[in-house]
């Protein structure tokens, strides 16, 4: 149907309705150009209402993003809604999302990278918001290695500029033994391993909270010590049946990854407890080793910082000896004038002399695993007296008489 007006683009006056997917649109029949586009009602809400939408303002605006973008928004939807996390969280990680494909840092990175910054989004609004995630969980969402992972999670925090809070050891914990399967009966776990949720949690925060004031935990990866506190605390409350139970079985029963370095914080964790013991009246006439001193794990919590005062010397080696010889001269020079103390006992000073207390340090300090290299001797100045080699002394002669006498001395 012919209409008014002229096209403004080669000036026709034959303009036509033309309706292209249900749009009416007014068209130029000599040279196909579009003058006018119609109306297009798009969602449930603008029907229900019988209004009519400019396809600009539709659904079908989305259409222009990158399917890229696309994917990645509803893979940070999906991730959202499998971790179960509140509407606002999703907000900010697709902001985020969209932020970042934005930038030229993320232009040219792999299809890889690309789907684990969806991850790293939503991992950062966590953290952002004091939510306890951690990279281990996004990880084996994406099915994805933690070293790809945390290269991503960098470069996205450089490039926008984002604080992220790190995530406290408590709420680790809190994290890391809700995924646990020995709290519901199941035909796996025996009845003597099933345990109360909130004693094994208040129980092992407490024996993360030791390892945390002796050293145990500074510079350390958090989940094999999280691990092995959370395996002596489940042993301790119900050391009958559970003591002869190793941790790789606990690790399977409980539903989680052994990490390797956790039976070296265990060993650590055994030793610190040990010590302790040593100190508690009521154990020293027992001969206590890393199984037996489990049974005894509430006590030494009870009264730890009163043991580990004792057990261990808040100083270093060397002011420790120099404070036991400087006691041992004062006790020779009062023996000497017969002026002993009162109050102290000679058979009791002789055990105080002998017990030797480990100084409170970190573990790299104690046993170094590295030994430090000597340095490679710097090589001596020039003194213009070495000796000059054979395929060199050419460059020294200069007159005839010299290269003369060389060669005769060379061919002789």
């Amino acid at each position: 149907m012919a209409a008014r007006g002229r096209c403004p683009e080669c000036g026709s006056g034959s303009l036509v309705e033309d309706a292209h997917y249900a749009q009416q649109q007014l068209v130029c029949a000599a040279c196909g150009c579009v003058v006018s586009e119609g109306l297009l009602t798009t969602t449930y809400t603008d029907e229900e209402h019988l209004r009519e939408v400019a396809y600009s303002q539709s659904t079908g605006q989305k259409e222009q993003l990158s399917r890229c973008l696309q994917r990645g928004i509803r893979r940070v939807q999906d991730l959202c809604k499998v971790l179960q996390l509140p509407a606002t969280f999703e907000e900010t990680a697709v902001s985020y999302f969209q932020r970042a494909l934005q930038l030229p840092a993320f232009h040219l990175v792999s299809l890889e990278k690309k789907e684990l910054l969806g991850g790293c989004c939503v991992f950062v609004t966590c953290r952002q918001h004091n939510w306890p995630l951690t990279m281990g969980t996004v990880c084996s969402l994406l099915y994805a290695k933690q070293e790809l992972f945390a290269g991503v999670y960098l470069s996205l925090q450089k490039e926008l500029g984002l604080s992220v809070p790190a995530l406290s050891l408590a709420d680790l914990v809190t994290t890391h033994l809700s995924s646990f399967r020995l709290f519901q009966p199941t035909a796996n776990i025996p009845a003597a391993f099933l345990e109360d949720k909130e004693k094994l949690l208040a129980r092992t925060m407490s024996i993360v909270e030791l390892a945390s004031q002796t050293w145990l935990v500074t510079g350390r990866h958090p989940v094999p010590i999280v691990t092995a506190a959370a395996f002596l605390a489940w042993q301790s409350l119900q050391p009958g049946p559970r003591l002869s139970c190793p941790l790789a079985r606990f690790c399977r029963l409980a539903g989680v990854d052994l990490p390797p370095p956790a039976h070296l914080r265990l060993k650590e964790l055994l030793e610190i407890l040990l010590g302790m013991a040593s100190q508690l009246s009521w154990l020293r006439g027992f001969q206590l080793n890393k199984k037996t001193v489990v049974k005894h794990i509430g006590d030494l919590l009870q009264h730890r910082v009163f043991l580990l005062k004792n057990a261990f010397s808040q100083q270093d080696g060397e002011e420790q000896r120099d404070g036991e010889e400087q006691r041992d001269g004062e006790e020779q020079q009062d023996t000497a004038l017969g002026q002993g103390s009162p109050c102290q006992d000679p058979v009791a000073g002789k055990q105080q002399r002998g017990v030797t207390l480990r100084p409170l340090l970190p573990p790299c300090l104690l046993r170094p695993r590295k030994r430090l290299r000597a340095a490679a001797p710097s090589a001596p100045a020039p003194t213009g007296d070495e000796p000059i080699s054979d395929s060199e002394i050419e460059q020294y002669l200069r007159s005839p008489e010299e290269i003369q006498a060389f060669r005769k001395a060379k061919a002789w």
